[in-house]
């Protein structure tokens, strides 16, 4: 039986699938680590990640994780909430990622909220260059989760079609509100 898999791998195909060597990714939800250390791997010797969350605990698993890996020298790991990435990333970027929903194994109060990723959102997609993709894992079944996938999917498709493809991926008949994975590139 075929598995189709989810947001979270359909996200991963979609970023390997447009970054070579000396990439520049911006990782706006940093977590434990793993998409940290994903994307260091992804963006080669010349390339950079910078990542972002507000909680201490993520800057100590994802640096743990990097050096591990012998790889925090491709990462910038900043303690600060993704709506000041355009106030810290100077330079445009290849991709942006984006997991949204709290940090796994910790405080489930401390979460993403929609105001705040509305502003990442639109910040990191000011900063793609032509070619870029930003994507966007939402998780509903809790009430800002839910607001997040209304807000996003209506800023998803009011995205200007000569200058943006939008897409959103989820699932049409599992009732238990899987994550949705929400893609957008960069034509102009």
């Amino acid at each position: 039986m075929a598995n189709l898999g989810g947001a979270r791998e359909w996200a991963r195909a979609f970023i390997e699938s447009h970054l070579t060597e000396g990439a520049k990714v911006i990782d706006a939800t940093m977590g434990n680590g793993h998409d940290t250390v994903w994307l260091a791997k992804l963006v080669g010797e010349t390339g950079k990640v910078y990542a972002f969350d507000v909680q201490p605990e993520a800057i100590a698993n994802t640096k743990k994780r990097l050096e591990d890996e012998n790889l925090l020298h491709r990462a910038c790991l900043y303690l600060k909430g993704h709506e000041n990435i355009g106030l810290t990333v100077r330079s445009m970027v290849d991709a942006a990622v984006f997991n949204l929903g709290w940090l796994p194994g910790f405080e489930k109060s401390v979460r993403t909220k929609c105001d705040t990723t509305l502003s990442a959102v639109n910040q990191a997609l000011s900063m793609l260059k032509i070619g870029g993709i930003m994507t966007i894992c939402v998780y509903p079944g809790h009430q800002e989760g839910d607001e997040e996938l209304k807000a996003l999917t209506e800023w998803a498709q009011n995205l200007n079609e000569k200058q943006f493809d939008a897409l959103i991926f989820r699932y049409a008949n599992i009732s238990k509100k899987p994550p949705v994975l929400i893609a957008v590139t960069k034509r102009k």
